[in-house]
């Protein structure tokens, strides 16, 4: 007696490569936008002295997240939590300025990976530095501090 054996179908969303010099295009500009930004620009400016190595670090950090490339091997969460005067303000600008960029610079698709991708981040960023509300926060320590 044979024996039919029915598998479920599942409709998987298509899956976009980002090519490394797109990914390279948004991070330039997008930070180039940041820098002069009037909320981002001055805790970015503080923060960073040395734009390069940030910069490949960020061209680093999206080729993981949208290509799972793996080529981003750093801890991002303490480094934020260190920031000072970071409020959910300055994520809503990150995030509103991250989107007019992408979606300026890709195809409709690619711009909503992103897009998708960057609001996810920035939850997940808000709830470590900033708890849930009614909730206290808790206080992470870096690894390496």
């Amino acid at each position: 007696m044979e024996h039919e054996t029915q598998f479920p179908v599942r409709t998987v969303k298509q899956a976009y490569v980002v090519e490394d010099a797109m990914i390279e295009t948004i991070v330039h500009t997008f930070y180039d936008r940041v820098r002069v930004h009037s909320t981002l620009g001055p805790v970015f400016n503080s923060a960073i002295s040395n734009w390069e190595p940030h910069l490949a670090t960020m061209v680093n950090f999206w080729s993981s997240v949208m290509n799972t490339s793996g080529r981003y091997k750093g801890q991002p969460m303490p480094k934020h939590m260190a920031l000072k005067g970071v409020t959910p303000a300055h994520f809503t600008a990150w995030l509103s300025l991250f989107e007019e960029t992408v979606t300026e610079l890709c195809s409709p698709q690619i711009a909503a990976r992103f897009i998708e991708k960057s609001q996810m981040i920035a939850k997940s960023f808000q709830l470590g530095m900033f708890g849930l509300p009614g909730l206290p926060k808790t206080n992470f320590q870096a690894a390496d501090e």
